[in-house]
Formats: structure tokens, sequence, C-alpha cells
């Protein structure tokens, strides 16, 4: 039986069910959406649309399947059916029950366009990704070195299931990312897929150049584009756009690329232990990726809207990742080390000066798991997960 770990998620869902007639839970494959649903809502129906006979009746009676299905019902993989959503929103406008209707589904293109065309203002659209630090911690399950933790990932059957990490990601691969890309669009030869899905694992942290990768990968740049988008709306990627206020300085306009997971991109450039990450020439990458990602995953689970950024100037002086805030900005440098030196606080204070009088509060985390108060900035470990608290 699969092992229930909290999810943060749990009570912004719970307290956004008596507002909204329609509640929406998208986020990638196997990050838990069907067993958070089912252990939220044990009362509620569960359908899944993975499921042709369920899909064909929604598909082609979507009124029929409605009045069989009217109220406290679970909709698992529901972009699977899109006819049905027109018919959701007349029947949610009619019966003005809240909390009538849980929509779950993999592929974010698909769910957000159906919602934003039919639900709009009917539905609160919640993001659940694979576990963020926090969650971890809590039930005393997070590796004991950031390297362990980049190795093994973040999805919940990795740690509910104790499936080995290579094992997990291989089928993952197979099972979900290469069908759910088959669907969606028409890959001539899944290699060169494959082969493309390796190059952006090789430039995870870095600023993307999309021709670049086209060429290298062998295949067209709007085809380039259109995959990447593909690993986009599936979660399986995202791209950190730069901050464009000026400072007086010219700016890199390119956006950085992540993985929302790091055992899928440590296993994508064939990293299966510790040991072999903390000698790759990417395990400041890597690194960055794993700190990145977890702070947008936390921003999602404790549903704060908030928007990160980079920032860097042509002469390559940067700041891993900042936020606006209402009087100047939250910056963060990432450091993979595990020693501290003034070195690495430079990106921090020649930013704080641009920006002035704007307040800047820095921070600098890095590899070790140490947390302490430096001049001008707060130094936190890799695994302080008080960022959000």
């Amino acid at each position: 039986m699969t092992k229930w770990i909290p999810r943060t998620l749990t009570k912004y869902i719970q307290l956004q069910q008596s507002k909204f007639p329609v509640l929406a839970v998208t986020g990638p494959r196997q990050s838990g959406k069907t067993t958070l649903l089912k252990h939220l809502f044990p009362e509620y129906q569960y359908i899944s649309l993975e499921n042709p006979d369920n899909r064909s009746f929604a598909t082609d009676d979507p009124g029929g399947f409605l009045a069989t299905y009217p109220e406290k019902v679970i909709l698992d993989e529901v972009q699977q059916a899109p006819a049905l959503f027109s018919y959701l929103q007349t029947h949610v406008d009619t019966r003005g029950q809240m909390g009538a209707f849980v929509l779950s589904g993999s592929q974010n293109f698909h769910l957000l366009k159906s919602i934003t065309q039919t639900l709009a203002g009917r539905a609160a659209l919640f993001r659940l990704l694979p576990f963020d630090t926090e969650e971890l911690n809590r039930e005393n399950l997070l590796p004991g070195s950031f390297a362990g933790a980049c190795i093994k990932g973040f999805y919940p059957a990795i740690y509910d299931r104790e499936i080995d990490p290579p094992v997990f990601y291989a089928n993952y691969i197979q099972t979900y990312i290469e069908r759910d890309v088959a669907q969606l669009i028409n890959v001539d030869s899944m290699n060169s897929f494959r082969t493309f899905l390796g190059l952006c694992a090789g430039r995870a942290g870095q600023l993307l150049n999309l021709n670049a990768l086209a060429n290298e990968c062998g295949i067209s740049q709007p085809t380039a584009k259109s995959w990447l988008s593909i690993l986009q709306s599936s979660y399986l990627v995202f791209l950190l756009h730069p901050y464009h206020e000026n400072f007086g300085k010219r700016l890199i306009k390119s956006p950085k690329l992540y993985f929302y997971d790091t055992g899928l991109l440590c296993y994508l450039l064939q990293l299966y232990t510790p040991e072999e990450l903390l000698l790759n020439r990417l395990k400041g990458n890597i690194f960055e990726n794993m700190v990145v990602g977890n702070i947008q995953k936390l921003n999602e689970h404790h549903y704060r809207h908030k928007s990160y950024y980079f920032w860097q100037d042509s002469k390559g002086m940067e700041v891993d990742l900042l936020q606006k805030t209402a009087d100047g900005f939250n910056t963060y440098e990432i450091k993979a080390t595990q020693t501290l030196t003034s070195e690495l606080f430079k990106g921090l204070q020649r930013f704080e000066a641009l920006a002035q009088p704007g307040k800047v509060i820095s921070h600098l985390i890095y590899g070790g798991e140490k947390s302490l108060q430096r001049s001008g900035a707060t130094v936190m470990g890799w695994n302080d997960t008080s960022i959000f608290s």
C-alpha cells in the first residue's frame, strides 16, 4: 500500500473548497496528485479519464456523463476529454455548488487552455510538483547530503515505495515522458527526442540558446521550440527569465533552463551516485538547479504566487535568483561549495550597490549545512527549509 506523506498544498486546497465550484490540480505525472486528492476527498467518487470507457462516455455524451456524476467527483486526467469543459461550465453555473468538482491533469497546456476558455472565475488552480525539501524534512526523509538529494530526486514513489532511483527514472522516461510526447506531437524519431532531452539536461542552469540546441540535435529551430514547450507543459523543465531593470548596464535577455527534478536531470546525465555527481564538471549547475527548483516548488506548494528572476549583465556579473519586493529585492546567490569565502558574496554586493536606493535582502545558499548570519547576507545551508517560514 502506498504510504501517505503529507503535502503542504493540502491546506491551501481546503481553504478554497468553499469558494470555488471547481478545484483543479495540475502537475507532472507521478507527482502525487491522485494520492493527495483521494486522501483529501475520501467522500468523492474517483473517475479516471485515462480509462477508455470513461473517456469515451465523457467525450461522446458529456451531458449524460455529468448527469451520472453530478457533484462530489474527482475527474483525473480530465484534459483527455476536452468536450467536457463547456458542459461543466453550464452545470456549475446552474447548480452553484462550491467544491462540486475536482479536476486533475498532467498536461498543463491542455488543462489551462480549457479552464481559461470555459471555467475562468469558476476554478481555483493549484500545481502539485514533486516533494520540496520542507515536506521531506518534516518526515525525516531528506537525504543527508545535497549530492544524495540531487541523485535521489524528489518524486514520491522513490520515497513511499523505496524504488531505486535509476530504475524509477528509466521507467518514468519510457512509460510517461515518451508516451505523452507521442500523444502531443508528431515525433518522427523518438531517438532524436531522447537526444534532445539529454542535451537539455546538459544545459541545466545555463542560458538557453535554442538555435545551438537545435543544431546540435540536428532538428529545426521551430521543432526545438515545440519540443521544449512540451517539456514545459508536462512540468519537466521550466525557464527562469532575466530581470530587465537596467541599472545603467547592458543586460542578458536569454532565459535559463532548469529541470523541476534533479533526479531526472542526473539520470539523463548518467550520474547514478553522489560520488559521481561531486566529481562531475556540472556539479555547480546541478546544485543550482536543485535550489532554484526547490524554491519554485515551495512557491507553488505554499500557494504564494511569487515571481522569480535572475540578473546578469553583459560582463558576466550576476545574481542567481531574485524576487522583486515592494521596496527592493530579495536576492540569492547559489554555490555548491561547502567552504565560505568572501569571493562568494561579491555578486550580491555588486547588485546591492547597483540597486540603491532600493532595499536589498541578500542570501547565500551553499552546499554546507550550517546556517548563519554574515555581514550583509544571510547564509543558508542547502537543507535549510526556513525560506518560506
